[in-house]
C-alpha cells in the first residue's frame, strides 16, 4: 500500500508525525507533500525536524494569498504530483486550504481520499475552515473521525457508512512530547524572565480576529489588560497586519514573540497559568495537558473541552478577562480524544477498507 499525505500548516505537521511513524512500522510506503501554505520556518520546516518526520518528498511552495489564489495554486500543482505517485490513498488532514485542494484534486483523478479529523463542525458558515471540512468530508471515500461527537455529525449527514472512529492522532504525539519535556524548564521562561505559573500563552490567527483592524486592536487590548504577562506567539501574517494598521502587539501585559518549535510550545503551555487561543489544536492540547484554556471564538469544534470545564468561549474583552482568571476547573479522567494509539488505527483502517 502507498499513502500520500498532503499537509501545509502547523497542526497538520503535528498530526503527520504519528501517522508517518505508524506507516513505517507497518511497512507502508508513505510519501509526504508539503503545500507550503505555512512557509515561515518556525511554522513549517522546524516541525519536520523536531518531530522526526524528515524532509517532505514534495514541496509545492505555494506561499500566502487569498483563499482562491492559494487553493487554485495547490490544485494546479497537485494533479501532476498525484499522477506521478499514483498512491492507493491520498490522506488529508483537518480543515485548511491544503486539505480541500488535495481532496478535490484526488477525487477528480479517481484516487481514493481519506480525511483525518473528519466530522468536526463549528456550524459557523462564516469560517473558511468550516467549508473546507464539510466539502472534504462529502468528497472523501473514508472518514477517520477523532471523537464520538464527530461520528454523530457524519451520521447526521448520511456519511456513516464511510466513517471509522480512530481517535485523535494529535493525542498520540502530544503525550509523547509531554513526557519528553516534563520536568525540564521551558526555555521561554529564562528568555523572558518569567516564573512558572506566572504568565499566559496566547495564539491568535483566525481571520475573524485578525482581518478587521478594529477587532485585532480589541483582542490585543484585551490581552494587554490581563493580570499576568501574556506571551503572544504571533504568526508572521498577524505581525504584518498589526504593523500595517499601527497596532502594537507588545503593550501592557502583552509580549509578542515568534512562534515556538512544537516541544517548546508544549513546555511553555505546561509552565503557564493558562492558554488563550483561537486555534483548534491548542484548545485540545491545553485540555490534554491539564491547562485551563480560554478560546477567543463564539463556538468550538472541540465541544468536549468546554463540557468538561477546561475551556471557555470568550469574545469581548470582559469575557476574555473573566475566562482567563476563572477558578481552576475540576480534575477529570475523561479521555474523549483517545488513548494515544490513533495513528495505528488509521493505518489499519486504510489497509482494511473495502472500496
Amino acid at each position: 500500500m502507498k499513502i500520500v499525505s498532503v499537509v501545509g500548516a502547523r497542526p497538520q505537521f503535528v498530526k503527520l508525525a504519528p501517522i508517518h511513524k505508524a506507516a513505517l512500522a507497518a511497512g507502508v510506503e508513505h510519501a509526504i507533500v508539503h503545500t507550503g501554505q505555512h512557509y515561515d520556518p518556525m511554522l513549517s520546516d522546524v516541525f519536520f525536524e523536531d518531530l522526526g518526520i524528515g524532509a517532505p518528498d514534495v514541496h509545492l511552495g505555494v506561499g500566502s494569498g487569498s483563499h482562491g489564489v492559494q487553493t487554485g495554486a495547490m490544485l494546479a500543482a497537485l494533479d501532476a504530483v498525484f499522477d506521478e505517485h499514483r498512491p492507493d490513498w491520498v490522506l488529508v488532514y483537518g480543515d485548511t486550504n491544503s486539505t480541500v485542494a488535495a481532496a478535490l484534486s484526488a477525487v477528480k483523478m479517481h484516487i481514493p481520499v481519506a480525511h483525518l479529523e473528519a466530522g468536526l463542525r463549528s456550524f459557523n458558515r462564516r469560517m473558511p475552515e468550516e467549508h473546507n471540512r464539510v466539502m472534504t468530508d462529502h468528497a472523501a471515500d473514508l472518514l477517520l473521525a477523532p471523537t464520538q461527537v464527530a461520528v454523530e455529525h457524519l451520521a447526521s449527514e448520511g456519511l456513516e457508512k464511510r466513517t471509522v472512529l480512530v481517535g485523535d492522532v494529535m493525542t498520540d504525539v502530544l503525550y509523547e512530547v509531554r513526557d519528553q519535556v516534563a520536568g525540564s524548564p521551558s526555555a521561554l521562561l529564562s528568555e523572558l524572565g518569567l516564573q512558572p505559573g506566572g504568565f499566559y500563552v496566547a495564539t491568535i490567527h483566525r481571520a475573524e480576529n485578525t482581518d478587521d483592524p478594529a477587532r485585532l486592536a480589541e483582542v490585543a487590548g484585551s490581552l494587554a489588560g490581563l493580570d499576568k504577562p501574556v506571551v503572544l506567539l504571533a504568526h508572521p501574517r498577524v505581525v504584518a497586519k498589526a504593523a500595517a494598521h499601527g497596532i502594537s502587539l507588545t503593550q501592557g501585559s502583552l509580549i509578542a514573540h515568534a512562534p515556538l518549535a512544537y516541544a517548546d510550545l508544549i513546555a511553555a503551555a505546561l509552565s503557564s497559568a493558562g492558554v488563550v487561543t483561537d486555534s483548534g489544536g491548542l484548545q485540545k492540547e491545553a485540555f490534554l495537558l491539564g491547562v485551563p484554556c480560554t478560546t477567543v471564538r463564539t463556538e468550538t469544534e472541540w465541544v468536549e473541552t468546554v463540557e468538561l470545564g477546561w475551556n471557555v468561549l470568550a469574545n469581548t474583552a470582559a469575557e476574555i478577562a473573566a475566562g482567563v482568571t476563572r477558578p481552576a476547573p475540576a480534575a477529570t479522567d475523561a479521555a474523549p480524544y483517545g488513548d494515544g494509539h490513533a495513528a495505528d488505527r488509521v493505518v489499519q483502517a486504510l489497509s482494511a477498507w473495502q472500496r
